[in-house]
């Protein structure tokens, strides 16, 4: 049975590391946690939200209502065939712990996306992807909480309508709680280094470990993006744009160096981080929030800093970068 804490801080909860309080909160650690707190009647009729990792959230003030803090732990090999390895994770585990597991275990095919913030029940919602990899890439089933009709409910593939981190979950937030993801990962393995800041550290006619992928994944991610527990951050707080290639040709006209990735329906993918270190932002400090000087696509919290700082923040470089390029930037974290 669920317990109901009071008052509970929330600074610990959400790596920007803002300050913020919930009138009531529940650890959910285990599937009969999570129904019981849903459907208590001390509850029921109060505002409530869920908060996993905390690494894809801004707090923008105290909580009048019930906070459900995601701690439901466990992972399994559920089956191995000739062909792949399906690996479950409860939605509580943290994500690049996860991935550590899988590579200790055996079952390489999630390196491409070590070190990326937050839970495993978080990772569908956004449909992560880092260096090659999505997701949706390694995806095979997740189990939810459905809490309009208080049952548990199973989602393939294309149940969760998965694109560039988005899926179904966004489209109803707060309906679905994810409580476990099951992950297909093919074998034989094979190396994902179409990246080049990836790719350039291993010679082509080598073998390539997992682990050595693994590795260089956590090295490249060290180098570009602050630790949350030293400088506060949400990890790559802009959408990489899609855009028309008539405007990328457009653009590339006057800029030879923007890059971009040809999409499937024929539209241009850019780099945000290029496009606000080239309004100028890259550095830029408001307050005591600011853009980190290393990675133009990270805000981060230098000590003290609130969410109007960040919106004020995200918004001047939103306007920046329209001005310059005419692309409109949309932000990852979801703020509440």
């Amino acid at each position: 049975m669920h317990e109901i804490l009071t008052d509970y801080p929330l600074d610990d909860c959400n790596s920007f590391g803002f300050s913020a309080r919930s009138r009531l909160a529940v650890l959910v650690r285990s599937e009969e946690d999570l129904r019981s707190a849903l459907t208590d009647p001390r509850l029921k009729h109060l505002p409530r939200r869920l908060i996993g990792g905390g690494s894809n959230i801004v707090l923008s003030s105290d909580f009048d209502g019930v906070t459900l803090l995601m701690r439901i732990a466990g992972r399994r090999l559920v089956q191995e065939n000739s062909d792949h390895w399906l690996v479950e994770a409860a939605a509580g585990e943290i994500w690049h712990d996860f991935v550590r597991w899988t590579l200790a275990e055996g079952y390489p095919g999630l390196e491409n996306l070590a070190l990326i913030p937050g839970t495993v029940g978080a990772s569908p919602v956004q449909n992560i992807g880092a260096y090659g990899i999505e997701l949706a890439d390694r995806f095979d089933t997740l189990r939810a909480f459905d809490t309009e009709t208080g049952s548990f409910v199973a989602f393939g593939r294309e149940d969760c309508a998965f694109a560039y981190r988005d899926s179904v979950f966004k489209h109803h937030p707060g309906r679905y709680v994810v409580t476990s993801v099951r992950f297909r990962l093919p074998r034989p393995w094979q190396p994902v280094l179409t990246y080049p800041d990836i790719a350039a550290t291993f010679n082509a006619a080598a073998a390539v470990r997992p682990e050595a992928v693994f590795d260089e994944v956590v090295a490249v991610r060290g180098r570009k993006l602050p630790d949350p527990a030293v400088i506060g951050n949400a990890g790559s707080f802009f959408q990489n744009p899609i855009v028309p290639a008539t405007l990328h040709d457009a653009l590339k006209a006057d800029y030879p160096k923007l890059g971009g990735y040809l999409q499937p329906d024929g539209r241009i993918k850019l780099s945000a981080a290029w496009l606000v270190e080239q309004s100028g932002f890259k550095g830029v400090r408001l307050g005591h929030v600011g853009v980190y000087d290393k990675h133009a696509l990270i805000l981060v919290n230098h000590g003290g800093g609130s969410a109007a700082e960040i919106t004020a923040l995200a918004g001047e470089i939103k306007a920046g970068v329209r001005a310059k390029f005419g692309v409109q930037l949309v932000e990852e974290p979801v703020f509440v």
